[in-house]
């Protein structure tokens, strides 16, 4: 694809998804054939999930360093993860890859009627809505029972985005904070909670209620996050990437790591202030 013909895509995507996807879809088969790859083919639904997940966050950090050929590649890499655990469910019996891109298809249909069907969306509020709505509907049409709220929000999902997942299903029947400031006074209640439980320093301690507490104060903080329509993994990743810096910086000016572990603790902390002073934080464009 040349670069200065943009336009092109469209007609180029529709091309890979008849072509690329088509081979990549043959090779994953091969791989799993009887006569094909020892490690692909004792590779299991339990054994490939925490590839996805690993793969999901390089994505991640690829796309937070704009660093456009290495998402490229981790693209490629996510999309294996769909093309293993098609290739396995078809070789069950349960479904292939055809049947995940045809019900894919329906849904982006059905879920955008003011593309598809005439239906009006005034702004993106609007079609988030709308999806909301027809999303309900369809749950509500193939469950046999009602099941409750927060059932099909996973267990298994990083637990930030989990958080923030039950905190937004609560919401939709009114159980949230009207608005930051109750948060805000959440948060320092929760801090004040944990402190209880530290203090006095020389009592004996109970982990678990330590841990429960301290899991009080990152819920309310993600809970936060969401009323400021803040992503808290996105503002965690940003805040890790930034210590790295500062870190390595604090590093650089001590001469070496050896150097840096000798240093007394009013030695790290000027180290730290000169670098948190010199840091020039990236821009994103």
């Amino acid at each position: 694809m040349s670069e200065s013909n943009p336009e092109n895509l469209p007609q180029r995507a529709a091309s890979v998804s008849t072509d690329s996807i088509g081979e990549a879809v043959a090779i994953m088969a091969r791989l799993r054939a009887p006569d094909g790859c020892p490690w692909d083919r004792e590779q299991t639904f339990d054994s490939i999930k925490r590839h996805t997940l690993e793969e999901t966050y390089e994505v991640f950090d690829a796309i937070e360093r704009r660093a456009w050929p290495d998402l490229k590649d981790e693209l490629g890499d996510l999309l294996l993860q769909v093309l293993f655990y098609a290739q396995m469910a078809s070789e069950a019996g349960h479904f292939d890859i055809h049947d995940v891109a045809e019900n894919l298809n329906a849904k982006l249909i059905r879920r955008h009627p003011h593309i598809f069907a005439g239906a009006e969306a005034a702004d993106a509020n609007a079609v988030l809505r709308n999806w909301e709505h027809i999303k309900q509907t369809e749950k509500k049409a193939s469950a046999s029972t009602q099941a409750p709220m927060l059932d099909d929000i996973p267990r298994s999902m990083p637990a930030l985005m989990e958080a923030g997942k039950l905190g937004s299903r609560a919401a939709k029947v009114g159980f949230d904070w009207p608005d930051t400031d109750g948060l805000f006074d959440k948060l320092h209640e929760e801090i004040g909670e944990l402190k209880a439980e530290l203090d006095p320093p020389s009592s004996p301690r109970s982990p678990g209620a330590i841990e429960a507490e301290l899991g009080d104060i990152l819920f309310t903080a993600v809970n936060l996050a969401r009323h400021l329509k803040v992503d808290p993994e996105s503002a965690l990743r940003t805040t890790n990437a930034k210590f790295r810096r500062r870190f390595a910086a604090m590093e650089s000016a001590a001469g070496s790591s050896a150097a840096l572990a000798a240093s007394t603790p009013d030695q790290l902390e000027t180290l730290w202030n000169q670098a948190k002073n010199a840091a020039t934080e990236p821009t994103r464009s």
